[in-house]
Order: structure tokens, then C-alpha cells, then sequence
């Protein structure tokens, strides 16, 4: 099985490589291969609704977005990490998943989504809530541990001093090993929920 990491910070090694850190130590215990993909540190640009990907299966922009859709498909779970600015995302990793998952042409249905936020202080759930949106209308399980996951620090390297917020990162990982190997077992016994078609309800006619 194998884990997709997506990093939003743009500190390399800092305090959301920490919190990531300490969920992979799990996975790779549990045999589960893990691979991060650094975006926070890159020129990322916002979707600009062209609607190409639906024509051509992939983002017109060939970045790191048309990068990672291979990786993000063979995955079983995705965790995204994130720094909390002004009480959101860091705007770079929301446009990367913005474009990532709109434009990928693959079923996301039963991948397991995580997502892991870092603060000085305040604005961690309301970025929680933000990045599991992307998991809800993909029809991914969003995995969940003892509380909302989050990890304090603000210099670089202090959230390895919040013992509260690394136990949430270990508990969360193993949680996210128990359904990822869980749903694997389902779908091999009774496959996955089938689809009705998609009734798309447009308010302005």
C-alpha cells in the first residue's frame, strides 16, 4: 500500500515536515510506502477554469500538478499538510489542489484523505475544515484520530516540542492504516458502492 504526502509549507524541514515525520514513522513501520511531494516552496499558479483537463486529462499548466496526478492515483491514502495563514491554507497549496484534484480523470472514491495542520496559536480547525472539503466531494474516507489534527509551533522546529500534537500524528497514521487495509479488504470481498449518474442542480437557469 502507499501513502501520497503533500507538504504546503514553504519551510523545508519545518514544523509540517515534523508533524509528516512523525505519521510516516507509522507508515513505514506497517510496511506502507510513503512518498512527499514539497509544494509550499513553489511558483504555483490558481486554476483559471479553461475547462482543458476535461478534454485532455490533465491540467493545461504542466507543473507539479500534472506531476503528481500519477502518484496521487496509485495511492491508497493522501495526507495534506499545511501551515495556517490568516486562519486558511497557504494560498500555494490550496491552488495545487484546487488544479490536482479537478483535473485528474481518475476515480478518487475510497482513497483515504488526512489532513494535518500546523499553527503558532489559533486558526487550525478552521484550515482542517477547509482541506477535508477536497476529501468529502471526492468520495474519500477522511481518516480522524484523538482530535482535530493540528501541531503548535511557530520557529522552526518547536512543534517537535508539542508531545499532545505528535501522539495526534501517530494516532492518526495508525487509524489511517487500520481503514486503508480495511477498505482493501471490502473492496476485494464486495467491490465499492456503485454510482448513480451525477444530477448536477444549477440555480441559475
Amino acid at each position: 500500500m502507499k501513502v501520497l504526502m503533500i507538504n504546503g509549507s514553504p519551510r523545508i524541514n519545518g514544523n509540517t515536515a515534523i508533524a509528516l515525520g512523525e505519521m510516516e514513522k507509522i507508515f513505514t513501520a506497517n510496511g506502507i510506502r510513503v512518498e512527499t511531494v514539497q509544494v509550499g516552496n513553489l511558483d504555483i499558479r490558481g486554476c483559471i477554469a479553461c475547462m482543458s483537463c476535461k478534454k485532455n486529462g490533465k491540467c493545461v499548466f504542466d507543473d507539479i500538478v500534472n506531476e503528481t496526478a500519477s502518484k496521487f492515483e496509485e495511492a491508497d491514502g493522501v495526507v495534506v499538510g499545511t501551515p495556517v495563514y490568516f486562519g486558511s491554507a497557504n494560498g500555494t497549496v490550496m491552488s495545487f489542489l484546487h488544479r490536482l484534484f479537478y483535473s485528474v480523470p481518475f476515480d478518487k472514491t475510497m482513497k483515504v484523505g488526512a489532513a494535518v495542520v500546523t499553527a503558532r496559536r489559533g486558526g487550525l480547525t478552521a484550515t482542517y475544515d477547509e482541506l477535508n472539503k477536497f476529501f468529502g466531494i471526492s468520495g474519500m474516507p477522511v481518516a480522524s484520530g484523538q482530535y482535530w489534527n493540528g501541531i503548535h509551533g511557530r520557529e522552526k522546529g518547536e512543534a517537535a516540542k508539542d508531545e499532545e500534537g505528535l501522539q495526534q500524528m501517530r494516532t492518526l497514521a495508525n487509524n489511517m492504516v487500520f481503514l486503508m487495509r480495511s477498505i482493501a479488504l471490502g473492496r476485494e470481498q464486495f467491490g465499492i458502492p456503485e454510482k448513480e449518474d451525477f444530477i448536477r442542480t444549477n440555480f441559475i437557469r
